[in-house]
């Protein structure tokens, strides 16, 4: 679990609804369905125009990164291929095998079973770099929704302000109805604003951070694969692949 993800996103509500009740306010004052329509209604729908249903998808399948993300271990990678450059160099690549049948990352067993077919380096670069940057677009392409939304947030919550304020000048002649129509413009503009920066594009971000760590243990995983297809010394490839660490 994240809880550095948890942490902030508590936080900014607390500070948002606290400081709200500090200047005096409720928190009724601050939730307004028509409001709510409008902004999650609209910063949604721009979201699937703008956006490949692909790309959507993947999006709502990878927010749960933000709380729980795919765990990356750099050090325990390279562990594994100086390991498996040692049983290349006692066992040959064929001793690889079982390793390979063994091995639970599909990216990881791919580049083993190509050691073990015998693939020139280039072959194997030449593969496992589509899969790689494959993924990695998959990925930001992704986050990037999340990003979408938090540039018309705002501007769907501007809508809604705008269309409150018609409510409240198509009603100056009944008091009675100017309160809702006033909630919902500001509301509105709250809505729009506090979701896209305290929520959407944090979120965009952090999913591109994460993705961009998965990609970087990729491109580790890859040279590490060469090294031993090319025959390098187990303690050259280790020394190598800890430039990858942070």
């Amino acid at each position: 679990m994240d809880v550095l993800s948890l942490i902030g996103i508590i936080m900014a509500f607390v500070a948002i609804i606290g400081g709200n009740y500090l200047e005096g306010g409720h928190l009724g004052a601050l939730a307004n369905g028509p409001a709510a329509l409008i902004v999650i209604g609209g910063t949604v729908g721009a979201a699937l125009l703008q956006s490949p249903m692909s790309s959507f998808k993947r999006a709502m399948q990878i927010l749960i990164w933000i709380i729980f993300p795919p765990r990356v271990d750099l050090p325990g990678g390279i562990d594994r291929v100086v390991n498996w450059s040692l049983t290349a160099r006692k066992e040959g690549l064929l001793g690889l095998e079982s390793v390979a049948d063994a091995e639970p990352d599909s990216y990881a067993r791919k580049g083993l079973q190509l050691l073990v077919d015998g693939a020139e380096p280039e072959a194997i670069r030449s593969i496992l770099e589509v899969d790689f940057y494959t993924q990695e677009s998959r990925d930001i392409n992704a986050a990037k929704v999340f990003e979408s939304m938090g540039g018309y947030a705002p501007t769907i919550g501007i809508i809604g302000a705008v269309m409150g304020l018609i409510h409240v000048m198509g009603n100056l002649a009944d008091p009675s109805q100017l309160g809702s129509g006033i909630a919902v413009a500001f509301v509105a503009t709250i809505y729009g604003v506090a979701s896209a920066n305290l929520v959407l594009l944090p979120v965009a971000s952090k999913l591109k951070s994460i993705a961009m760590r998965q990609s970087r243990y990729r491109e580790m995983l890859l040279e590490g694969i060469l090294s031993i297809a090319e025959g390098e010394n187990p303690r050259s490839i280790e020394l190598k692949l800890q430039g990858f660490m942070d």
